[in-house]
């Protein structure tokens, strides 16, 4: 039986299931001509996108450094982007209730490949002008790059839209399986258009006003993807039809801190906002310490961690694209919360340990290729527990925000928990690095904690 808040879908109830609502007790008409065309595409729009902001994670810390300043540039850099989309989100969410989900998608994938565009040229504004003008331009770049993806609030108001309220978690969930491919494949392909030989051969084709260096091909390849984007949008995406709010567009509640406002007053947002919040803030440690502990436990180098990173999120696409799915048609969103932020922070716990296995096992082999040591192993296990409490709390924390607004405030009430979000993730990243810094387990073991609260408060709601 099909609890009524969970929600529902899968892979394999197929995008033409969740899109139109088959097996809905009250069908309603589709807000699109095509839903699962529009489903697909707007999928589709968020993965080229989220590829291309993969594609420069690579290259930002050398991409600092090769300026000679302080590493502590790199946390400041990372931490930009996270700042101006959790005040941005807000504000584009709000904005595409009153003027539409295509315009705001559109418009906000063409300013950000401008934007990785001017990421691009940092090197020869440092060239021409000095260190502080290609500092300028990177930040400046990059704080404009995280300020339009706060679109991720309309995306996610946009498969509201098309998509019934039973199937809305299936639906978020193929949206976060976008996500977790995009940052599979951007990566790899950032790597890739880095390395010398390519450099080299880009350099020999490109006129000389365009710059060729290990730093500027990512970031061209990261705004082709945006374009590409707007231009797969302008084609293909759907305006749905919704109800529009009444108010006008210049009130208080366009601004980010009356959205918060808002939201804390509100019986139904303020938990799941606290609770974006703290998510975000205990997975920092692993989003900023993950690869520096595999580093100092395994001696791991960057490309064995990157396999690991790839590990995480192929079983992400798959929890969240297909498990939570499964799940949502019989278990209530909260309970799922509370069981996600159970298991996330049992996985927080056992990543640590698993370096004192590591002293204690050594290279012990299990079987197989003498690689796979009985440390390794138990870091497979752990992870793989990471990417299932993970899907389980961010898939059902999306389904009850959609089911705690209204038709016409779907984009304003994504857009401040995802705000809510990016600000975890702004103070999350220094606060576990200093962390780090005194106990190499106290940034797993710190997020364990913060997210002890968030299960017992969503299983007492759930009682």
């Amino acid at each position: 039986m099909t609890h009524p808040e969970a929600g529902a879908a899968s892979v394999n109830g197929d995008v033409a299931d969740i899109a139109t609502g088959a097996g809905d007790d009250l069908p309603r008409p589709p807000a699109v001509a095509n839903p699962r065309r529009a489903l697909a595409v707007v999928i589709g729009v968020v993965f080229i996108d989220l590829v291309g902001f993969g594609i420069v994670i690579p290259i930002l810390p050398f991409y600092v450094r090769s300026f000679g300043v302080s590493d502590a540039f790199i946390g400041l850099l990372a931490a930009s982007y996270s700042l101006a989309q959790f005040l941005a989100a807000p504000t584009l969410g709000r904005l595409s209730d009153r003027i539409g989900r295509r315009p705001v998608l559109l418009a906000s994938l063409a300013t950000a490949g401008v934007a990785w565009v001017a990421f691009g040229y940092a090197g020869e504004s440092g060239a021409r002008f000095g260190t502080v003008a290609a500092l300028a331009t990177l930040f400046g770049s990059r704080t404009l790059a995280g300020a339009m993806g706060g679109n991720i609030a309309a995306a996610q108001a946009y498969v509201a839209d098309i998509t019934p309220r039973d199937r809305r978690a299936g639906a978020l969930g193929l949206v976060g399986a976008s996500f977790a491919l995009g940052f599979v494949f951007g990566p790899a392909i950032g790597g890739l258009l880095a390395a010398d030989p390519v450099v080299a051969r880009a350099d020999a084709l490109f006129p000389a006003f365009v710059p060729a260096t290990a730093y500027s091909l990512p970031s061209f390849a990261a705004a082709g993807m945006s374009f590409l984007a707007v231009g797969v949008g302008a084609l293909f995406l759907e305006e749905p039809k919704r109800t529009r709010p009444a108010a006008a567009l210049g009130d208080r509640h366009t601004t980010a801190i009356g959205q918060f406002r808002d939201a804390l007053a509100s019986a139904a947002l303020r938990p799941l906002t606290i609770a974006y919040f703290v998510v975000a803030v205990a997975f920092a440690g692993v989003q900023v310490m993950f690869i520096p502990y595999v580093a100092d436990a395994f001696g791991y180098d960057a490309t064995a961690a990157a396999f690991l990173l790839t590990y995480v999120g192929v079983l992400g696409a798959v929890n969240q694209g297909v498990l939570v799915g499964r799940l949502s048609r019989i278990v209530p969103s909260r309970t799922l919360v509370a069981a996600g932020s159970i298991v996330l922070a049992g996985a927080l716990v056992a990543i640590p340990a698993t370096g004192v296995i590591d002293r204690a096992a050594g290279g012990v082999a299990v079987g197989g290729p003498p690689w796979l040591t009985l440390p390794l192993v138990a870091l497979l296990v752990a992870l793989a527990a990471l990417s299932l409490g993970n899907a389980l709390v961010n898939v059902s924390l999306a389904t009850l925000v959609s089911a705690s607004a209204g038709d016409a405030e779907q984009g304003a009430a994504f857009g401040v928990t995802q705000g809510a979000s990016s600000l975890g993730r702004t103070v999350g990243p220094p606060l576990m690095a200093v962390l780090y810094t005194v106990a190499v387990a106290s940034p797993f073991l710190v997020g364990a904690l913060l997210l002890v609260p968030v299960a017992a408060a969503f299983r007492r709601s759930a009682e």
